[in-house]
């Protein structure tokens, strides 16, 4: 739904995974093959995918000073499950946090995690205000208070709905 550039750095994979489902039209891209080749995904490893993109979805949410939209399992049991390894580059000394095991979902979204921790970017991922969207949005605003993930489209909607509510 967003028009926004892709967030930064590892949490472009986050935002692909909870933006793989559409609320306004109820598509979700996970029951492609297409959609889970896009994030790695096999057949078998989308019911733990789902739960993972909705209980990243109810932490973008509350990044943003909303309430979940459903019960979810706590992100951080989620992510305890999946184990990172320090790798060091022989080539200059940098240091990164890596999946353990490469092609695990919940381990790729924990090192993306701990990368915008550490650039300080976690806290401005969020979710979209409105209800039927909840899309995930970084917000490059200046004072970090966005709350659509497209002003044209939901902020629009918000404003409408709200003015419409004043003239009744």
């Amino acid at each position: 739904m967003s028009e926004r550039s892709p967030a930064p750095g590892g949490l472009e994979l986050v935002e692909a995974l909870v933006n793989t489902l559409d609320l306004e039209t109820g598509a979700d891209s996970l029951d492609t093959e297409e959609g889970r080749a896009r994030l790695g995904l096999a057949e078998e490893d989308v019911p733990a995918a789902r739960e993972l993109r909705e209980s990243l979805r109810a932490t973008l949410l509350a990044h943003a000073g909303h309430p979940p939209h459903r019960p979810v399992t706590p992100l951080g049991e989620l992510l305890a499950a999946a184990p990172l390894v320090v790798t060091v580059d022989p080539a200059d000394g940098s240091a990164a946090l890596a999946p353990a095991a490469a092609g695990s979902l919940a381990a790729r979204v924990a090192a993306a995690v701990a990368q915008a921790l550490v650039a300080g970017t976690w806290s401005r991922f969020k979710a979209c205000q409105a209800a039927d969207c909840h899309w995930a949005y970084y917000d490059r605003s200046p004072a970090g208070r966005g709350r659509w993930c497209s002003m044209q489209v939901c902020g629009a909607r918000a404003k409408m709905r709200r003015y419409r509510a004043k003239e009744s």
